[in-house]
């Protein structure tokens, strides 16, 4: 079978094995029984075992309520799951009478849409694992891992430990490649098996259906693949008429495929446990016995726990591993973007010194091309190779940024300069100039080791189409990947764009139709979002877990804490709230330094007054309200969206920071004129007229020292710009912080006092006046009152 051909007959048979509803077998594995409840918990479903187990046949239970069965308390506790989401699981330890006697069970209730479901697995005893054992095998586990700095020796140390709990003849770390298939990156195994580290799996070997439940159940435990499943009574649920969803289910049966799979490969007894980065399926850790072998509850708990912690940490070994790079490529972006910038000549700018321009994305060459002039670095096709392929990206690539690691595939005239540009990278500047530059890399030929040849898991049919076989031998089996570079990383790709944004300024004098993005570029460049999005997007993984672990601690291990502990528990998951506060102020302000305008013609007396309803539905509990609008505000171009955030801001502000008794905000605007003459006239004189005679919201008249007119110039070019003004009787600032106040995260005040905060509204607000060509500022008195003005250019 040719490439093309095992590429199409594995995407056929890839299809086909996704429409089998695997989450929904209709039995479940043998070691344990499993009870669909209703929402009376009734019971609507047994499995076929119940004799077996509980000295009762299925049709002596069903129709039941589970009071028949259990004891009021462990009830109470499954009774919790219909207020919990779906997959989330209450877990406990239930003793039930049969005629065997009393008999110990391992309980596990979850909810799913259509039903609650409650599995048993007997116990030996009401033994449970102490917080204090959980904690010393935790400890020392985490401690190995944080002091391992490499990522495969780090690997290798999670799989160590896992084996040394269940004690299976085989541990593996199993890591997903960008294709969905993976490779063992780790291994501990019995010294008379065959080693499986460093092999390849196609993606065939664990199908979409299977990843996808792996990320919604983080551990999967098979402990005999040769028993016989047992079936469900009745098979359909009776209420929906629909099989019951299994996705959750610690007994959910396996598929036919997955246990002659595992079979050939002479394994009996199977454990899985998820590792999960950013929400997605990183790779499994995958552990093989060679006979049938159970393993506790309790033991698997811990197996769970541990794949977490190893999915918290390896983010730290990945992120290090790359930071070192990251901040490499960031320093000499920005020694390179600064000289460009004031360079005269483009071309000398980019090129001299030549190596700059390739270190930026690590390429071995590079091509300028400003229509028809091209001027190569480093190792490159020829002049008219390049061009030629500049002809091609330009009917072929759509988007301004495009790279691939296999351009013969693509291109077939690359075969002829694979050596030096087996790997492109194309920046595309201008669609109406032909400007571009191109990255090159060479070939790197690789050796590929397979678990066995890949062709083998697709079996044809007498129609033609194809279906995944388990494959008879797992032997390791070669094949060479030619025409391919190495691939290109998404932090190089970033520096292509940081790259782009800020050529744009040169090649102005150039290409008239790039006038328009200049000064967003501009701004992009000064402020560096797209670091600032990563870096912030990229403290919420370890975040999110501190906040889960200790919530879990907080919930199940509440009766062995005492009170110190609990309080420090609750302390930590308040900080780490906190913290995320904190977190998604700093993205909030980075996206808003790559956001688009979305400029339209916008009556500030609609929005405002949509705030103003908002504002007062939000503080129904806090007395009147006094807001006064002297006079009908003008009609903006500006960005309706973005605009209402900052009167949401200001007008929050201005009631949040105020300690008297009678509280009102005036919101207004002054033209340019009127606030050149307003220096000599108090508030007093002008917004006395203003709310008594035109305010729409307010009757009392205003009275301040506060001068209503601007205390910063404003430039030529906000000339015509009315001047905004939301004004205060609140508790002021002080002068000396009348320009901190701005900061990101400045706060005048200790988070006990007027309701706490980020720090981060007032800097939001100053970046959406700036996104407006406008401009922002305040005066205040302390104990009077504040007046915030702004401009919308």
């Amino acid at each position: 079978m040719s490439q093309s051909e095992y590429t199409t007959a594995q995407a056929t048979a890839l299809t086909n094995h996704d429409r089998k509803p695997i989450h929904i077998p209709g039995s479940i594995q043998p070691h344990g029984i499993l009870l669909a409840l209703s929402n009376q918990l009734e019971i609507l479903q047994v499995s076929n075992n119940t004799q077996v187990y509980l000295c009762k046949a299925p049709e002596d239970l069903l129709g039941q309520p589970l009071s028949y069965l259990l004891e009021p308390q462990p009830v109470e506790i499954v009774k919790q799951c219909l207020v919990k989401k779906v997959g989330s699981a209450n877990i406990f330890k239930v003793l039930i009478n049969t005629l065997y006697g009393e008999i110990y069970f391992d309980a596990i209730a979850h909810r799913t849409e259509e039903a609650v479901i409650l599995e048993l697995e007997p116990t030996d005893s009401e033994f449970e694992m102490s917080f204090l054992n959980f904690h010393s095998f935790a400890s020392e586990a985490i401690a190995k891992m944080q002091r391992t700095s490499n990522l495969g020796e780090f690997l290798h140390l999670v799989a160590e430990e896992v084996q040394k709990i269940i004690g299976f003849d085989r541990v593996m770390v199993y890591q997903f490649d960008e294709s969905e298939a993976g490779s063992v990156v780790a291994e501990v195994k019995r010294e008379d098996l065959s080693p499986y580290l460093g092999l390849h799996y196609p993606a065939t070997d664990i199908p979409a259906q299977a990843r996808e439940l792996y990320t919604r159940c983080f551990l999967r435990f098979l402990p005999d693949l040769t028993a016989e499943p047992v079936k469900l009574v009745p098979t359909e649920n009776p209420t929906t008429h629909q099989h019951l969803d299994l996705s959750y289910c610690l007994l959910r049966s396996f598929d036919w495929c997955c246990t002659e799979y595992h079979q050939n490969m002479g394994v009996k007894a199977l454990l899985v446990i998820s590792i999960i980065q950013e929400q997605k399926l990183w790779g499994l850790i995958s552990c093989h016995h060679q006979t049938p072998k159970y393993i506790s509850y309790e033991v698997r708990k811990m197996c769970e726990f541990l794949g977490q912690i190893a999915s918290s940490e390896l983010a730290h070994k990945i992120s290090h591993s790359e930071w070192d790079y990251k901040v490499k490529l960031k320093s000499l972006q920005s020694e390179f973007l600064e000289s460009i910038s004031q360079a005269d000549n483009f071309i000398d700018a980019l090129i001299k010194p030549e190596i700059r321009l390739l270190d930026l994305v690590s390429a071995s060459g590079a091509a300028v091309c400003l229509d028809n002039e091209i001027t190569l670095v480093g190792a490159t096709p020829n002049i008219d190779e390049v061009r030629a392929l500049i002809e091609w990206a330009d009917t072929q690539v759509n988007d301004n940024l495009f790279s691939t690691d296999s351009l013969p595939k693509l291109y077939q005239e690359a075969l002829v300069f694979k050596d030096t540009a087996s790997g492109l990278l194309l920046l595309r500047i201008s669609k109406i100039r032909r400007y571009y530059i191109l990255w090159f890399r060479p070939e790197v030929i690789q050796t590929v080791h397979w678990a066995g040849n890949p062709q083998e898991s697709m079996q044809a049919q007498a129609d033609g189409s194809y279906i995944l076989s388990p494959r008879k031998s797992f032997e390791q089996w070669q094949e060479t990947v030619r025409l391919t570079s190495l691939p290109w990383k998404p932090c190089e790709l970033d520096s292509a764009i940081a790259l782009n944004n800020a050529i744009v300024g040169i090649v102005l004098s150039k290409a008239d139709e790039l006038a328009k993005i200049n000064l967003e570029l501009e701004r992009s460049n000064q402020e560096l979002a797209s670091f600032a999005y990563a870096a912030s997007h990229d403290l919420k993984e370890p975040l999110r877990g501190i906040y889960n672990f200790s919530t879990v601690l907080l919930e199940d291990y509440a009766q062995v804490l005492d009170d110190d502990g609990m309080e420090c528990l609750q302390t930590v998951v308040s900080l780490s709230v906190r913290m995320e506060t904190l977190i998604n102020a700093l993205l909030r302000l980075s996206q808003l330094g790559q956001a688009q305008l979305r400029l339209q013609a916008t009556d500030l007396n609609e929005l405002l007054n949509q705030v103003i309803d908002i504002f007062r539905a939000s503080r129904q509990d806090s007395g009147l309200v006094d807001i006064r609008i002297p006079r009908p505000l003008p009609t903006v171009l500006c960005d309706r969206v973005l605009v209402n955030e900052v009167f949401s801001n200001l007008l929050g502000n201005a009631f949040k920071y105020n300690d008297k008794t009678e509280q009102w905000v005036e919101i207004g605007y002054i033209s340019q004129e009127e606030g050149q003459g307003a220096g000599s006239r108090g508030a007093g004189e002008q917004g006395s007229r203003g709310a008594g005679e035109q305010g729409s919201r307010g009757e009392v008249a205003v009275v301040s020292p506060l001068p209503l007119c601007p205390s910063a110039p404003l430039p030529l070019s906000h000339a015509q710009c009315p001047i905004f003004y939301i004004r205060d009787n609140g508790i002021g600032i002080p002068q000396h912080h009348l320009e901190t106040i701005f900061r990101l995260f400045k706060r005048l005040h200790s988070q006990e006092k007027y309701g706490g905060g980020a720090g981060a509204g007032l800097a939001i607000v100053k970046k959406i006046v700036e996104l407006h060509n406008g401009k922002i500022w305040v005066k205040s008195t302390v104990g009077v009152g504040s007046i915030f003005y702004f401009t919308l250019e």
